[in-house]
């Protein structure tokens, strides 16, 4: 009996353990990659515009050249990736990952530095324009966090020269006769500035040049773009060759101020650390609770195209991580992509446990999600006959609360301690289903 030829190594069907062949499988979607060791130790953390593109890159023969991984990329024994919406929020993404993993091979990112903001100081009779890594909470329109500082500088500066508005730090109060006597700055010398600080203008028209700024950082850039092109042009006419580049780097730096993330919903901890207390007492009072909330517990489902789904459920007890009550469940009863299922059965395992075994209810159970994951809740507590906790779901989009019974939702301003709570609540439950999540992912292209 003549048996089958081996086909050639190129026909051969890859090994799904390989990291080579995993990542050819990426989506061409913009997020995060992860590379590990045989331990399943996250070693490097990488942002994509292309997952499968960057990804596949590190394992190419040029990769095998470049000094700057070929010494750890022998390490790799697996890779993983998290897809974002967009490539600003994979920058973002990014960073907490490394903050939060502390990859061995990544050098940038791990200390305490954050991403950049541009704040206007709205409430002062001359708001002052400022870029800063520390933001006021109150009192300011807030832009940002943005992904790279140089590009804002250029750009504030471009704008500074268009609109002549102050960034100095200066108190500046009309009714203080000081500043009728006060000497500008160089910048009121060289049209970078209208001098509020010798009242040379008046309050209403320096707030209209404020105005103009607004428009702009609200995205309406059109309109300068082209002025600044024509210049350009002009410029290159003029065979005046640096000028025409200044202006083209100048072009680039506007239209980077789209660069940027929500100041609301891409929240760095760094920056607007969480009061644990007021944001309880918030609670209380947004929620109509008899008492002041101790323990609340968050919910959240993930999975990937329908495979490994899981639940996550964490603990926090004074508005704090308590993490000996974080706990991982393996979706069991439902098959394909159905996160209202998968919920359901994660709220009916949890609290039979608890109603079983005669334990105590947190006192607030949030849901990551909209108001069909509560419906699904609600169903799960209906079933199994219990009165709910305060059962509230936080949907990501608008940052609404979901009530049982309640057709309206609640909003809370963005700088509410009792929303920035349930924030880090959802987003700590985010994570750890995620963690989760590539845990078993991992195991199964091991065992597989």
């Amino acid at each position: 009996m003549i048996e089958d030829p081996i086909p050639p190594v190129s026909e051969q069907t890859p090994d799904p353990r390989d990291p080579a062949a995993k990542v050819r499988e990426f989506p061409t979607t913009s997020g995060v990659y992860l590379m590990k060791d045989a331990g399943g130790n996250v070693i490097y953390v990488g942002k994509a515009k292309n997952l499968r593109g960057r990804a596949s890159s590190y394992f190419s023969k040029e990769a095998l050249n470049d000094a700057r991984i070929r010494d750890w990329m022998p390490l790799v024994k697996d890779v993983d990736f998290i897809e974002t919406t967009d490539a600003i929020q994979a920058v973002f993404t990014e960073a907490r990952m490394i903050k939060d993993l502390r990859p061995k091979f990544n050098k940038d990112l791990k200390d305490d530095k954050t991403f950049p903001y541009l704040q206007i100081r709205t409430r002062e009779e001359f708001p002052r324009v400022e870029i800063t890594r520390k933001p006021r909470r109150k009192g300011v329109r807030l832009y940002g966090p943005f992904t790279s500082t140089k590009p804002l500088r250029i750009a504030m500066d471009v704008l500074q020269r268009l609109l002549q508005f102050r960034t100095c730090s200066l108190d500046i109060k009309t009714g203080e006769d000081r500043w009728k006597w006060f000497r500008p700055c160089l910048l009121h010398s060289i049209r970078r500035c209208t001098a509020p600080c010798n009242l040379r203008v008046s309050r209403e028209d320096y707030r209209a040049q404020i105005k103009k700024l607004i428009f702009i950082l609200e995205g309406k850039t059109a309109k300068l773009v082209r002025r600044m092109e024509r210049e350009m042009i002009a410029a290159s006419e003029e065979l005046n060759f640096e000028k025409a580049r200044r202006i083209r780097d100048e072009i680039a730096a506007i239209q980077k101020l789209d660069m940027r993330g929500d100041a609301s919903k891409d929240v760095q901890p760094e920056v607007f650390p969480i009061d644990p207390k007021k944001g309880l007492i918030g609670l209380k009072k947004v929620l109509g609770l008899a008492n002041t909330p101790r323990t609340i517990e968050g919910m959240d489902i993930a999975h990937l195209s329908g495979q490994d789904t899981v639940a996550s459920l964490v603990s926090f007890l004074d508005g704090v991580p308590f993490k000996p009550g974080y706990r991982r469940f393996k979706i069991k009863s439902v098959e394909g992509v159905d996160d209202f299922a998968s919920m359901r059965e994660v709220v009916t395992r949890r609290f039979r446990r608890l109603r079983d075994e005669d334990e105590v209810f947190p006192d607030i159970l949030l849901i990551d999600g909209g108001k069909g994951q509560l419906n699904a809740a609600i169903d799960a507590f209906q079933t199994l006959g219990i009165t709910p906790p305060c059962l509230i779901s936080l949907a990501k989009q608008e940052e609404e609360i979901f009530r049982p019974g309640a057709e309206e939702s609640i909003k809370l301003s963005k700088h509410s301690a009792a929303l920035r709570l349930l924030q880090y609540v959802r987003d700590e439950s985010h994570r750890f289903a995620q963690h989760y999540h590539h845990m078993l992912r991992r195991k199964r292209f091991t065992e597989d």
